[in-house]
């Protein structure tokens, strides 16, 4: 445990902030699921607006800094592709 009043401020800033990154990360990636198990059922409709969810859900992730903004735009692709491709 730090000494110096700022170290400590620092832990446990960075304690708050990794518990809600963690609960952000988990939100995404349960909207990204609930996309798949749509797709999966062949429930076009479902799978649409989930596919929105699941977009809005990475552009907030990727404003806020939980993923980096390159990996939220390959997910987006590689699950807009997936639902193009289910669509056909």
């Amino acid at each position: 445990m730090p000494n110096i009043k700022s170290a400590i401020k620092r832990v446990l800033v960075t304690k708050t902030r990794s518990v809600r990154n963690a609960a952000q990360k988990s939100t995404l990636r349960t909207m990204l699921k609930k996309f798949e198990s749509a797709l999966q059922q062949r429930d076009m409709e479902t799978a649409h607006a989930a596919l929105r969810v699941a977009v809005r859900s990475l552009d907030k992730a990727a404003t806020k800094g939980i993923i980096h903004r390159n990996q939220a735009s390959r997910k987006k692709s590689r699950l807009t592709k997936r639902y193009n491709k289910a669509a056909m």
